[in-house]
């Protein structure tokens, strides 16, 4: 078996007192104690001298100290807390591991031979964290993690190889079971050395597996090396630029310089990358900044060309209608690689899917948001939700192409579903989300006729066809009955009568749509479908009722009626 690592241990006594006072205030120099199930888990300097102890019931502690104050034990609010020391050890040394909040640990050699030993080492840590974080600690070297954080306790250096002779003289309860302890204890056993001699076997079969692995502990023998954490490789390429460049063809060489820097340090890692961050900084402070994505692996001159452009919509973008350029040339460059994978290649699609077509159409969108932005163009991207307008949302172009909202195969119309009835000539209707006008809340369809109908996730979502034309912004309209009078829809989704005629409304500021007139016969309509969503919470609560209704012309519309109100939101073809 192998020996165990020489670990250098920095502890920070009585962190969670530390931590209450770092993050909430709580004056550390006073009594404090921290509570967990309703017993001190730690406890201030002063607090110990007026008789409070580890594991005193609250009661208790308040008794022996009745100025203490109370604070209840975060895990979280510790971890916080400690990260900056952690922070503040890796600017010394590299590879820690956090053990604890208030304790971390790293491999001793490589700082003690960097520093000039041990002890030396131990010192410049201390005195790091002192000066960065204003936090008070100890450090413990040894062999193996648990007899290092023993030995920090003490401020104590073990020599290589006296690590057992140092365990030995530890009583029991530095094992932190105190069950296991407790029960050495009345065996006769009050020593690590003494639980260290006796037989690894006997031992499991009478304590078992964690018995086990405390009396390996107690031997010297960690259960496991130690897990260092390592800083993540600086990828970043940086230039500083002699002159302030105000040209986009003097950019254009330096983008080209330092996206050849970044690829070489790229493939040097075996890296590429999927996103670029360019940042720039103008010779008056003002900073600059933009991620590119690509759905390929970006090589040296496709990060050239994305720095380019992009400096290029920076300079210039302002005579085309862009942004304003910036106040002073630009003095500073700096690429930002994310996204990063294994550079394994591109794989071509078989039927040519990223061909140079495709390739030919990217790059020119992509210069476009170059000089206007991202969102200069965008996709559409189809995901949940129950009115068409609901289903789609605009993405800039190269952004990942996922849903807002989690969507659903709509649920397929009735086997009896049949065109709603309509003069000669008119075109039918797209087929009707339902059967019931009365349909429950959400506007569910009813399935008790269908056992083996699937459910979809947006209950009351039109099936298809989708319609052709989705207006941005519903378009306000009238509509009449064969007397000339306005068609109502009351709350229980009576209609006054059958609707006859539409016209818009002429208060209307938007356009009308193509194959809408100003008035229309209707010649055939389904519905009303009702929509009731989230009115659980009245200021979101939106409650409407939705029609569809054929014109005279075969033009086939989506209505709404909400608040009384008439609205055409989408068009059929």
């Amino acid at each position: 078996m192998s020996a165990a690592t020489r670990t250098l241990l920095l502890w920070c006594p009585d962190w969670p007192v530390l931590a209450a006072e770092i993050i909430d205030g709580v004056p550390a120099t006073g009594p404090v104690a921290v509570l967990h199930a309703n017993r001190v888990l730690a406890c201030s300097e002063q607090a110990r001298a007026e008789g409070v102890r580890r594991g005193l019931r609250r009661r208790e502690a308040q008794g022996r100290c009745p100025g203490l104050t109370v604070v209840d034990h975060d895990p979280g609010r510790d971890a916080r807390a400690f990260e900056p020391v952690v922070a503040a050890v890796e600017e010394v040394a590299a590879g820690v591991e956090v053990v604890r909040p208030g304790a971390c640990a790293l491999p001793a050699r490589g700082p003690s031979r960097y520093l000039g030993g041990e002890e030396v080492a131990a010192e410049r840590i201390v005195e790091h964290v002192a000066q960065s974080c204003a936090v008070e600690s100890q450090v413990g070297v040894a062999d193996g993690v648990f007899a290092a954080g023993l030995a920090a306790r003490q401020g104590r250096i073990v020599p290589p190889g006296g690590t057992p002779e140092f365990l030995a003289a530890q009583p029991v309860e530095a094992l932190g079971r105190p069950a296991l302890a407790d029960l050495l204890r009345r065996l006769g056993v009050r020593t690590l050395g003494d639980f260290a001699a006796l037989s690894a076997g006997d031992v499991l079969a009478r304590f078992g597996f964690d018995g086990a692995l405390a009396h390996r502990m107690a031997a010297g023998r960690d259960g496991r090396p130690l897990a260092v954490r390592r800083p993540p490789v600086d990828l970043t390429v940086t230039t500083d630029l002699d002159e302030p460049i105000e040209r986009v063809d003097v950019a254009a060489f330096a983008a080209r310089t330092l996206a050849e820097r970044l690829h070489e340090r790229l493939a040097g890692h075996g890296l590429a990358c999927t996103r670029l961050g360019i940042e720039a900084v103008t010779a008056h402070g003002q900073e600059l900044h933009r991620v590119w994505r690509h759905d390929g692996l970006l090589s040296a001159a496709a990060i050239a060309d994305r720095v380019r452009w992009q400096l290029d919509g920076w300079l210039t973008g302002a005579r085309r209608g862009g942004p304003a350029r910036p106040t002073a040339g630009i003095i500073r460059l700096r690429l930002v690689p994310d996204g990063l994978l294994a550079q394994a290649g591109l794989q071509p699609g078989l039927w040519g899917e990223t061909g140079e077509e495709r390739e030919r159409a990217h790059r020119a969108l992509s210069r476009v948001q170059g000089l206007l932005g991202p969102e200069a163009v965008v996709t559409a991207v189809l995901g949940g939700g129950r009115s068409p307008a609901d289903q789609v949302r605009l993405v800039p172009w190269g952004d990942e192409r996922l849903p807002a909202r989690p969507g659903a195969t709509p649920l397929p119309a009735p086997p009896d579903a049949a065109p709603l009835p309509a003069r000669p000539g008119a075109a039918p209707l797209p087929a009707r989300p339902g059967d019931a006008p009365s349909a429950a809340r959400s506007g569910a369809v009813p399935l008790a006729d269908r056992p083996d109908a699937p459910l979809p996730s947006w209950p009351g979502r039109l099936p298809p066809p989708s319609p052709a034309v989705v207006l941005p912004t519903a378009l306000a309209v009238q509509v009449w009955d064969a007397a000339g009078g306005p068609v109502t829809v009351s709350a229980r989704l009576a209609m006054s009568a059958p609707p006859a005629r539409l016209s818009i409304d002429a208060t209307a500021e938007a356009p009308v749509p193509v194959g809408v007139g100003r008035g229309a016969e209707i010649v055939g309509w389904a519905g009303p479908w009702p929509v009731d969503e989230r009115w659980w919470a009245p200021a979101e609560a939106r409650r409407r009722a939705r029609f569809q209704v054929c014109l005279a012309d075969g033009t086939a519309l989506l209505l709404a009626v909400e608040h009384g109100r008439w609205l055409l939101e989408a068009i059929y073809d």
